[in-house]
């Protein structure tokens, strides 16, 4: 999900805001849910997008960018 918004950046141990992760997904440095599969997140980042009134367009772009994120990226 796009985190241009500084208040939707989660926030690492000290407090300051991540520049990788979502408040969605991250706080005080570590994942919200842990054992949150890709498939999971793919349902929580559409639903929030669509809140959002999101175009549609913009979601199906989201979705194809989430498996090359820092926490999904299979190791080469």
């Amino acid at each position: 999900m796009p985190i241009d918004d500084i208040q939707m950046r989660g926030t690492e141990k000290d407090g300051t805001k991540s520049a990788e992760y979502c408040s969605y997904c991250y706080a005080n440095g570590q994942f919200i849910n842990p054992a949150a599969k890709l498939e999971d997140m793919r349902v929580i980042v559409k639903t929030e997008m669509e809140k959002r009134h999101i175009p549609d367009e913009v979601i199906q772009a989201s979705m194809m960018m989430l498996p090359n994120l820092k926490r999904w990226k299979q190791p080469a």
